[in-house]
């Protein structure tokens, strides 16, 4: 057992013990390295100009992703290659993408650079076709504070990408796979006279970790708990990593449904659910930004259990069941019986969540299911209100056989309207039936007014929805006033119901006039 940190640093390796292992990475890149092309700037992985690609090894090579450094801890780095822009020079020569971003004015004041600089090279340097579009979703969590974007996203369409090597041409892969591997296999404990880490090599001790610290912190992504820490919130002085527990980094397709390991980054997710789950792979794009989808878990949103979560209302609505193991072995839990509470799971002191079985919507039966997310900005935002619907029939034109409804955002956990579903069941899905449940549905939920929107907003959403929903589903879709109000916009982008024009349906009984209170407030996006 080892008792400090392995990891190589552009191509050179270090050895890290102590309370050094537990810095953000990019304070120790800053303090400790005198690498300075590591900015610090919003300390909550939302601006990129801290980016660093992080390699490990995975099938025989070494699998590279830029992820934010100031949210990553650097006890999570052990058995893994960090590459700072200042790593990714061509001997004493700048790249070619450092170059064009010279030539085509991609720097202005220049804090930012580095940051793009890294994204670019992990959107780049594989051989990957890139466009303009699929440059600016590549850079969606890259700030530049002088709005310089035209010249950045000029400078990647004129870099030189015959001449931009690869990373396994810069760090032969060959020695630092067998380095990594070996390192991987080793476990980590690093104690100090105020905090504990354990990076366990099998589940069974990964539970009696657990079970001997039961306040520790489990972190596999770290992309929550890392913002928490930096803000001086929460402090964690006893830590518990997944990294080296291989188990838990699985992401497959099974006969009925998606199998998510723990440790399966979102970026994973997305990408199988493209392919075996559509409308979940298109949601998961406005997520978060690639820095943050490559290292963050679905395991980390679920436990967090925010109400806003993104992917919440999606796996109710699904019937997903989450496998967590114990001392006394394991047990599958279906989501609709894991929250206990705000934030507040049914994990017993000793279990750890391992993995989330998504049943995926049968293609022999009519089945429906889309997905919502309503936030002030289209890209990187948390959520101010969101919705998942599922719905089967046994025929095209038959009645609604079953229904599930979940919304996020308006109360302390993701609420199931339980009322408006059952207004819906065994019934022909005409506006009217709609309209009736979606009075159901605002009348159902508790939101709160905060800086996201209001309370009278939330309710409005709440109801909208539903009739969105039937619009897209069984109505002629009609066209939104804001170019961001539909459900299937600009690159996908689901977002919040129209609150005008034709497919206004304000709350109301059957002999009130509308309610002018539910406009929504000025200021917020509809």
């Amino acid at each position: 057992m080892r008792d400090h940190v392995l990891l190589y640093l552009n191509g050179r390796v270090l050895r890290i013990s102590g309370d050094d292992a537990f810095l953000t990475l990019a304070e120790y890149l800053r303090r400790r390295q005198n690498l300075t092309g590591t900015k610090i700037v919003c300390a909550e992985g939302d601006c990129g100009s801290c980016a660093v690609l992080i390699g490990r090894p995975a099938q025989g090579a070494m699998r590279y992703a830029a992820v934010t450094s100031c949210i990553q801890l650097l006890f999570q780095l052990d058995a893994s290659h960090v590459v700072t822009v200042e790593g990714l020079r061509d001997g004493q020569q700048l790249n070619p993408i450092q170059q064009a971003m010279v030539a085509c004015h991609g720097a202005q004041c220049g804090f930012c650079t580095p940051g793009f600089v890294v994204s670019l090279y992990d959107l780049m340097h594989d051989g990957r076709t890139v466009d303009a579009q699929s440059i600016c979703r590549g850079l969606v969590g890259n700030l530049c504070r002088c709005t310089g974007y035209d010249s950045i996203v000029r400078s990647a369409l004129t870099a030189d990408r015959q001449n931009l090597k690869p990373l396994d041409a810069l760090y032969p892969p060959g020695p630092l796979i067998e380095a990594l591997e070996q390192s991987q296999s080793q476990e980590v404990l690093i104690e100090t006279p105020s905090c504990r880490y354990f990076k366990p090599t099998t589940l069974d001790r990964a539970v009696h970790f657990r079970a001997d610290n039961p306040n520790c912190t489990i972190i596999a992504g770290g992309t929550d708990l890392a913002v928490v820490h930096n803000k001086r919130i929460r402090e964690i002085t006893a830590a518990l990593s997944t990294t080296a527990l291989a188990e838990l980094n699985i992401c497959r397709r099974d006969p009925d449904a998606l199998y998510i390991g723990a440790g399966a980054t979102l970026t994973a997710l997305e990408q199988a659910a493209l392919t075996h789950l559509p409308e979940l792979g298109r949601f998961l794009a406005w997520f978060g930004s690639p820095l943050i989808k490559n290292a963050g878990t679905l395991a980390g949103n679920l436990v967090t259990g925010s109400p806003i979560g993104d992917t919440l209302p999606a796996l109710i609505v699904l019937g997903a069941e989450i496998d967590v193991a114990g001392l006394t072995g394991t047990r599958r839990i279906p989501i609709a019986n894991f929250y206990s509470g705000y934030r507040k799971t049914v994990l017993a002191p000793d279990e750890l969540l391992t993995g989330v079985r998504i049943p995926l919507p049968l293609t022999t039966s009519h089945e429906i299911f889309k997905l919502y997310k309503v936030s002030r900005r289209k890209d990187l935002d948390i959520s101010s209100f969101s919705a998942a619907i599922w719905l089967r029939r046994q025929s095209p034109d038959g009645p609604i056989d079953d229904i599930r409804i979940a919304l996020g955002g308006v109360g302390p956990m993701v609420l199931r309207p339980t009322r408006a579903e059952e207004s819906l069941r065994g019934q022909q899905p005409t506006l009217d039936l709609f309209e009736r449940a979606a009075n159901l549905a605002a009348a159902d939920v508790t939101p709160i007014t905060d800086v996201r929107g209001s309370e009278a907003y939330r309710r409005a959403l709440a109801s909208n929805i539903l009739l969105k929903f039937w619009h897209e589903t069984f109505g002629t879709p009609q066209p939104d006033r804001n170019e961001n109000s539909n459900g299937d916009g600009p690159n996908g982008h689901p977002t919040a119901p129209n609150h005008a024009g034709a497919e206004r349906r304000e709350l109301r009984d059957q002999s009130a006039a509308p309610d002018p209170a539910l406009a929504p407030p000025t200021g917020v996006p509809q």
